[in-house]
């Protein structure tokens, strides 16, 4: 397992207040089966991670700038959740660009709990199936969604769960897309 994803690298969008398990466990996942990960936020330094949206849960440190970044670098893109994360991750434009661009890519992308909120301010959840939080499922149908109450859904090269319960099967399914995703230089070669 530790060599399937070798040559892969995955950047993780957060900002301050991202819910700390759902950016850790399917980071470690990813790790483990050969992933390069990387914490890309809108500011340099560290964020604010936080245990159930209100208790203070430490910090990961920033390893790049959203403004910096460019799709063509990254493999893959994991939206963690908290309320707090995405809600400062839709109102900053380099973020909704690279969301939007990420998806139109093909490449993977993965949101959890409220990590489809940056979605819907991309404009890429019109059409697609997903699974969110209970509490933003209206805001996504409300932007074009299929909404479903499933612990993980893959629509094309969108995966989305509900929660933290979920974080087993979501792990679980980016590791599989994935490893059976290439990148546009594997496509062409």
């Amino acid at each position: 397992m530790a060599e399937t994803l070798q040559s892969k690298r995955v950047a993780i969008l957060a900002a301050d207040g991202v819910e700390r398990v759902e950016l850790e466990q399917p980071r470690e996942a990813l790790e483990r089966a050969g992933a390069q990960t990387e914490v890309l936020s809108i500011h340099d330094g560290e964020i604010k991670a936080r245990k159930n949206d209100l208790d203070e849960a430490g910090t990961f440190t920033v390893d790049g700038l959203i403004a910096d970044a460019s799709v063509g670098d990254y493999d893959a893109l994991l939206l963690p959740g908290g309320t707090v994360n995405p809600d400062q991750l839709r109102v900053d434009k380099d973020a909704v660009s690279f969301v939007r661009d990420f998806v139109e890519s093909g490449k993977p992308v993965a949101a959890i709990c409220h990590g489809p909120w940056t979605l819907i301010e991309a404009g890429v959840a019109t059409g697609r199936t997903l699974a969110s939080f209970p509490s933003i499922r209206t805001d996504l149908r409300n932007a074009g969604a299929n909404v479903v109450d499933q612990e993980v859904v893959v629509d094309k090269n969108l995966i989305t769960s509900r929660s933290p319960e979920d974080l087993s099967a979501f792990s679980e399914a980016i590791v599989s897309q994935l490893a059976g995703s290439t990148t546009k230089e594997e496509e062409t070669s």
